[in-house]
């Protein structure tokens, strides 16, 4: 299993805009990718599940995954967190 935490430092926090990005990035990857915050995990594959968890600016969350593309996933979501101005 891989992890890494982020801080979000997107005025906006992670809104429709980026959730959807998210969501395609985790999408291509067969690991079973979560989204942590405030100790609630949803799967990153989920608009739905990413939406619901209302990450706000200056919110801490941790991506992990667990799959045989694991690190591959967590580059490409820390790479798409990055572009999008979501964490620096």
């Amino acid at each position: 299993m891989e992890k890494r935490d982020f801080h979000i430092i997107a005025e906006t926090g992670i809104h429709a805009r980026p959730a959807t990005l998210l969501v395609q990035a985790a999408s291509k990857f067969n690991a079973d990718v979560k989204l942590t915050y405030k100790d609630k995990s949803v799967n990153l594959k989920s608009i739905m599940g990413v939406m619901s968890l209302g990450v706000g600016q200056n919110a801490d969350v941790t991506v992990s995954a667990d799959g045989d593309d694991e690190k591959e996933a967590i580059e490409a979501l820390a790479d798409t967190m990055k572009k999008e101005g979501l964490s620096d």
